[in-house]
């Protein structure tokens, strides 16, 4: 019988854990004899990983809470030096998460070939970090077509294979079906909430969500809302903050849904990341919500070198989708723009094609499946 061949894998992130899993997957679809160790969280251990370490403890976003969480992020890269020399895998792979994958690369300095999977976004910003992908990075996989150009300009050699979110967003049940389910009206008009996927946005984000939409009841009589969660977040975060507008507002929280949410909303309020790609596949109106605590603000600002924060209006480098980043957040505003999208429609239309445009450029479906065949062909 063969030995199993063991690959290591880091993800650090709801997203990366996301991609990882089903990269997983598909690896072990073209080869069975392959066995997973890494650091990751629920959707790469039900992909069959065996996980050292839940990532729950260590994801963070901003310089400030990143500093917070010096102490574990020390711990976690001295545990996977100490499993990599005993576990002995075949190569590395690192899925996103940059600012700890990197430094974790520089720390193995080429002792195990390490691939990197969902390249780091050094175009936005820190370019310095292409002088360490070039010395400790074996193999680089992108998932966005302008990166595999980016990288080349440097003399980077790069694979472009498409985004992952292609072959995984759509609804899971018709709408209908989901409306019923759920007791939610198909009568009214329905907006959907999106904070965020991590505890700290959703402290920020939700609370101007939440302000918007009680401006926007006042406005719009016949109106529901849906918050989705994801599985790893308590509900008690949620209901904390809208229990001051249980009386004001029809709202429902809607746990590990987010696409048959969105199969069911007219229009959305996206908190920046992987959720605003989701919601441009699923060709629905939205704006851009970001807001975190100001020192996370002011340390990190400066370092971004693209005129724009939410993925859609980088990659059709215009602002297609409204953006209501830190000091512009002003519920007021926001909920001013939206109705002015809603009573438009040949507004809805356009943002409906440039979101069209959005969809064509992520590439065709397969992702997993084609960076997991570079990956066995490196391995070769």
């Amino acid at each position: 019988m063969e030995e199993p061949k063991k690959i290591f894998i880091i993800a650090g992130e709801p997203s990366g854990d996301l991609h990882a899993a089903n990269l997983v997957k598909a690896l072990k679809s073209l080869d069975s004899a392959l066995d997973f160790i890494g650091v990751g969280g629920n959707l790469m251990q039900e992909a069959g990983v065996k996980i050292y370490y839940d990532i729950k403890e260590i994801s963070a976003l901003g310089l400030f809470n990143i500093l917070m969480k010096l102490p574990k992020f020390f711990k976690l890269k001295k545990i996977i030096l100490e499993k990599i020399d005993l576990e002995k895998p075949k190569c590395i792979i690192l899925v996103d998460f940059s600012g700890f994958n990197l430094r974790l690369a520089k720390k193995i300095n080429k002792r195990i070939p390490i691939i990197y999977y969902i390249s780091p976004q050094v175009w936005a910003s820190r370019r310095g970090r292409i002088k360490t992908i070039k010395k400790y990075i074996s193999k680089l996989i992108c998932i966005l077509k302008f990166e595999e150009e980016f990288y080349q300009r440097y003399g980077l050699k790069v694979d472009f294979v498409g985004h992952p979110l292609v072959d995984i967003v759509y609804p899971k049940i018709e709408k209908e079906a989901f409306l019923k389910e759920n007791g939610i009206s198909s009568n009214k008009t329905t907006i959907l909430l999106l904070p965020g996927s991590r505890k700290s946005e959703i402290k920020h984000i939700l609370p101007i969500m939440l302000k918007v939409s009680k401006l926007l009841k006042e406005k719009i009589k016949e109106i529901q809302f849906i918050i989705t969660k994801p599985k790893d977040i308590e509900e008690r975060i949620y209901q904390q903050q809208i229990l001051k507008y249980k009386n004001d507002l029809d709202l429902k929280i809607i746990t590990n849904r987010t696409y048959d949410c969105l199969n069911v909303s007219d229009f959305c309020l996206v908190a920046s990341g992987t959720a605003t790609l989701e919601t441009a596949l699923m060709q629905k109106p939205f704006v851009i919500i970001y807001k975190t605590n100001l020192l996370n603000y002011l340390l990190y600002r400066p370092q971004i070198k693209v005129p724009y924060i939410g993925m859609v209006n980088i990659l059709a480098n215009k602002m297609i989708i409204p953006e209501f980043i830190q000091f512009r957040a002003s519920p007021k505003k926001i909920a001013q723009k939206i109705i002015e999208i809603l009573k438009n429609p040949l507004e809805i239309e356009r943002i409906k094609n440039d979101l069209l445009f959005i969809k064509s450029s992520l590439g065709e479906k397969g992702a997993s499946y084609r960076a997991a065949k570079i990956i066995l062909d490196f391995l070769k």
